[in-house]
């Protein structure tokens, strides 16, 4: 891939609607079955998610784990189970909710765009720049007619995209400065399996199979950023290390970047997972002409300089998001109302891995060396 030339891709993830007779079968009137892949923590939450819409229903699981299929079969009455995901793939499911590891992302979405299945896949798109143009060229490959959704939630979450219409509305001019952080606490380690299972079982902290905190996690701040700036950022230089989380993997647990737009607008972001005495701030914050907005899951802020001083308005979230992301996505996939959102979801991964290997190598990292 060439820096400019992939941006034509990156903005075709724009919806199209389809006339309902192009849509696989009779999904419009009945219920969009779903094939899950992973039956770890995330996937089976997010599947619960698909299992209460009331157009949905999960009809297959597979996983390679005997313990976390049990689960899945059991919490999913009737659904056919599999340990083979090209097995699950062959079978007559409409769509497919991919939640395995990130460096598996690649090659199990490749194997279900060539099936020719709906498809909602976990962030990020892969672990490396190889894994990322191999999604895109799957992606580049899609049936039209078959959605394509990533689980960057924000993007499909009410306040989210009403804050987006803000900006781009003009009501606070342009946008002039971004910082954004994911300060949380440490994750949960899981225990009790044989010590050749521990790098699948405990994937989230080892680098090859997460790509890093950044990658993983952080990647949901600076696809928010992507999204509204409207581009990715062209450099990146930061610092990261291991100050608490000695005890497993090989992952930061600690970071701070700076990146730089081309327009010349900068973006600081930092991130930890050890934040203690129950300290949060996962947000974005667009420094603008007129004011600022401040985005989060659990809502935004609008400050405008005109009433400084005074308290943002503010606009509260009190649900979980994911769900605006899954409902549409069986919604489009029964209706016909068509998204390729693995073009932005290549992009907002790669730079989260510029900003990775500017963080590994203590030097400036360009968008040409990722992409």
């Amino acid at each position: 891939m060439q820096g400019n030339g992939t941006r034509r891709d990156f903005v075709a993830a724009a919806a199209t609607i389809l006339e309902p007779a192009l849509v696989r079968g009779s999904q419009a009137n009945s219920a969009l079955t779903v094939g899950l892949i992973g039956c770890g923590r995330r996937g089976m939450a997010i599947s619960g998610i698909f299992a209460r819409n009331e157009f949905a229903r999960i009809a297959a699981v597979c996983d390679v784990y005997d313990d976390q299929l049990a689960a899945a079969t059991a919490k999913f009455s009737g659904a056919r189970a599999f340990k083979n995901f090209n097995e699950l793939l062959a079978s007559n499911v409409d769509a497919v909710y991919i939640a395995t590891p990130p460096f598996l992302h690649p090659e199990h979405f490749e194997a279900a765009v060539k099936a020719r299945k709906h498809i909602f896949m976990e962030k990020p798109a892969g672990v490396d720049p190889a894994g990322c143009r191999r999604v895109l060229e799957a992606a580049r490959r899609a049936d039209p007619h078959k959605r394509i959704t990533v689980d960057f939630q924000q993007r499909y979450g009410k306040d989210y995209r009403q804050a987006y219409a803000l900006v781009k509305a003009g009501q606070l001019g342009g946008i002039k400065q971004v910082r954004a952080s994911w300060f949380g606490g440490g994750l949960p380690v899981r225990q009790g399996h044989p010590l050749d299972e521990e790098q699948m079982r405990n994937w989230l902290f080892y680098r090859a199979r997460s790509g890093d905190i950044i990658v993983e996690q952080n990647c949901h701040n600076l696809d928010v950023v992507n999204w509204f700036m409207g581009t990715h950022p062209v450099r990146a230089a930061g610092y990261g290390g291991r100050q608490v989380r000695k005890n497993i993997g090989d992952i930061l647990d600690n970071l701070a970047v700076t990146l730089e737009f081309a327009n010349g607008v900068v973006f600081s972001y930092a991130s930890n997972q050890f934040s203690a005495g129950g300290y949060r701030d996962v947000s974005e914050t667009f420094i603008c002409e007129k004011g600022a907005i401040q985005t989060s899951r659990q809502g935004y802020a609008l400050y405008h300089n005109d009433a400084r001083g005074a308290e943002p308005e503010r606009v509260a979230t009190k649900y979980d998001i994911t769900q605006d992301a899954v409902n549409e996505f069986v919604e489009g996939a029964r209706t016909g109302k068509i998204e390729n959102a693995a073009f932005a979801a290549v992009e907002s991964t790669l730079t989260a891995i510029m900003a990775r290997e500017a963080i590994y190598t203590g030097k400036e990292r360009t968008w040409k060396d990722v992409a």
